[in-house]
């Protein structure tokens, strides 16, 4: 899966460069079905018509074209953490660095962004976004989500965007989350997410519903990941909710009974946080 996932995020760094903008919540990135990757055929949905955390005009017009165009995710976390001057953020699955760069200027001064990516390409995209955005305090690295290449007690906020989601070890990205994290810092990503067991699903629809998002068929329950998140030892856990998944909308639902099993375990866009409590 991660090698389907690095190939797919490689031919989309480049795609990004053209006039077409990509979405994970769309289907040029997929990790849905039985191939792990969505067609090119399969009906694409922007992010912004999926969360209610796009990006204002004001963030999109100071970036570069290639930084917005490669934005691959359900949400806007750098809306949701509340940033401030001299803090240290890192993003899990930087992609071309929108969420980087923005929450570099949230931090300057004295402040520093991280983005971790394993895609070769998307690094490069991101590096050259940096240089066209003059941003200096913005740092991008390789490496996997499973485990962070910064130190213990290394930043104050961690940050995600559509993208923990695709993780088959998701246990060890919340772990490696709260290790980075001072204490006191914060978790707040968004994510997709099941309102429900998706393992009640059939499997005709989880399969139709990840082709057409792209991303949610590894996504977990909301209780699986408030479970997860405490687990790790973290506070203050919350998730919630910004939009689900009309079935309506679902190319490939195409009976009253598939669209009905959606109901009943909705898939949805959400924000997730949570605090590493002081003395942890």
């Amino acid at each position: 899966m991660r090698e389907k996932v690095k190939e797919k995020y490689a031919e989309l760094a480049v795609a990004s460069q053209g006039d077409a903008e990509a979405s994970c919540c769309g289907s040029s990135c997929g990790c849905g079905g039985d191939s792990g990757v969505a067609s090119e055929a399969d009906t694409a949905v922007r992010v912004s018509d999926l969360s209610g955390g796009s990006y204002s005009e004001d963030e999109r017009s100071g970036l570069p074209e290639g930084a917005v165009g490669a934005s691959l995710g359900c949400g806007n976390p750098t809306a949701l953490a509340t940033l401030s001057p001299g803090e240290v953020v890192l993003d899990l699955g930087s992609g071309g660095g929108i969420d980087v760069l923005l929450s570099a200027k949230r931090v300057s001064p004295g402040g520093r962004a991280y983005g971790l990516d394993m895609t070769d390409e998307m690094l490069e995209l991101a590096n050259e976004n940096r240089e066209k955005s003059g941003v200096e305090n913005a740092e991008f690295l390789k490496g996997h989500i499973e485990d962070v290449p910064l130190p213990d007690g290394h930043v104050d906020v961690v940050i995600s965007n559509c993208v923990i989601n695709l993780s088959d070890d998701k246990p060890a990205v919340i772990r490696e989350a709260f290790r980075v994290l001072k204490p006191g810092g914060r978790f707040a990503v968004s994510d997709v997410v099941f309102l429900g067991d998706k393992a009640e699903l059939p499997a005709d629809v989880l399969e139709t519903v990840g082709l057409w998002t792209g991303c949610v068929a590894g996504a977990l329950a909301k209780d699986e990941y408030e479970g997860l998140l405490s687990e790790a030892g973290f506070g203050d856990v919350s998730v919630e909710v910004t939009s689900t998944y009309d079935p309506e909308a679902v190319d490939g639902l195409d009976t009253e009974e598939k669209r009905e099993a959606l109901r009943r375990v909705p898939a949805a866009s959400a924000f997730v946080r949570a605090t590493k409590l002081e003395g942890i």
